[in-house]
């Protein structure tokens, strides 16, 4: 959620453990808009905090209502995301988790988030046996798509806080029905690498680390959450630093999720994108940095792929 405006043993299972290792050459990048991607490794599909619906909440209009509805548009999430056998969830906000129920049952992917994340979705009808429960240091191996579960932090607004706080250790006592409804839960990252000899993805979604936790990655490529306050000091020069000066570096989390994916990305207005972007360079020059729209299919080095 961007902190700026917002205050305060299943088939899937199956699925995964029964598929070849993917070869590294066949790996495509879609952005899906906010933190999420689609990361194609051969003919099979991992995703990652796909928020599509993108429902107004008045988050980029002034008028913020925690008491939003929750809501799935199927066709628009159905066009996106291809059968996904693995969905890996950053956190619990809505734009995060509200279009994940709907994907679980529909496709039968198996679920990797935390024990907040687990209660949500088992409350919201997803089969218990779909999840799989990380807290953070779990090296995952799915039929050789290797998850690294990495311990996080949430971003913080101007008054270092965060909107919907807290975490659950049980099933709600009702059904979520309002974005209120979906606690932050604790935040992961992770990092996915594509087949043996593939290339390494660390996927972010919020803009804040665990400096420890993320020391030593090293990987090929970073989607980088783009921060919408200065309340977590020298964010860039640190994250950058301690993954270790990645070749690729892909901002994230600064568009306005709550205009379709019909169009072009347009900035939110509390993310200082150029001012991001000058940091990377700024700290890495021999970094590549690009810039995604929702419609381009990227390669492994995040090159607009050949068709």
């Amino acid at each position: 959620t961007t902190a700026a405006t917002a205050t305060g043993a299943s088939a899937g299972e199956s699925a995964a453990g029964d598929s070849p290792a993917p070869a590294a050459a066949s790996v495509a990048f879609r952005w899906l808009g906010t933190a999420g991607w689609r990361i194609d490794v051969g003919d099979r599909t991992v995703l990652f905090d796909p928020y599509l619906t993108r429902f107004p909440t008045g988050l980029f209009d002034g008028a913020f209502d925690p008491r939003t509805r929750l809501r799935t548009d199927p066709k628009t999430v159905d066009a996106h995301i291809g059968r996904p056998e693995l969905v890996l969830v950053s956190h619990s906000h809505w734009d995060h988790l509200s279009d994940v129920p709907h994907i679980a049952k529909t496709t039968g992917a198996r679920v990797v988030g935390t024990e907040t994340t687990y209660h949500l979705l088992v409350s919201l009808g997803v089969d218990a046996g779909q999840i799989s429960v990380v807290k953070g240091g779990e090296v995952l191996d799915f039929g050789g798509i290797t998850v690294e579960v990495v311990p996080s932090l949430h971003s913080r607004n101007k008054s270092c806080s965060y909107f919907a706080p807290g975490t659950l250790h049980a099933r709600p006592a009702r059904t979520p029905r309002t974005i209120a409804d979906l606690p932050e839960g604790d935040t992961l990252a992770f990092q996915v690498t594509a087949g043996a000899g593939g290339p390494s993805a660390f996927l972010m979604g919020a803009s804040d680390f665990s400096e420890r936790a993320v020391s030593g990655l090293r990987p090929d490529l970073a989607m980088v959450a783009v921060p919408t306050s200065t309340s977590t000091p020298r964010y860039v020069p640190r994250l950058l630093r301690a993954l270790g000066t990645p070749g690729v570096v892909v901002p994230v989390h600064w568009d306005d999720f709550e205009l379709p994916l019909t169009g072009s990305p347009v900035p939110d207005p509390a993310a200082d994108l150029d001012a991001f972007l000058a940091q990377v360079r700024e700290v890495s020059p021999a970094t590549r940095v690009v810039r995604p729209d929702y419609r381009t299919v990227y390669d492994g080095e995040m090159r607009p792929a050949q068709r």
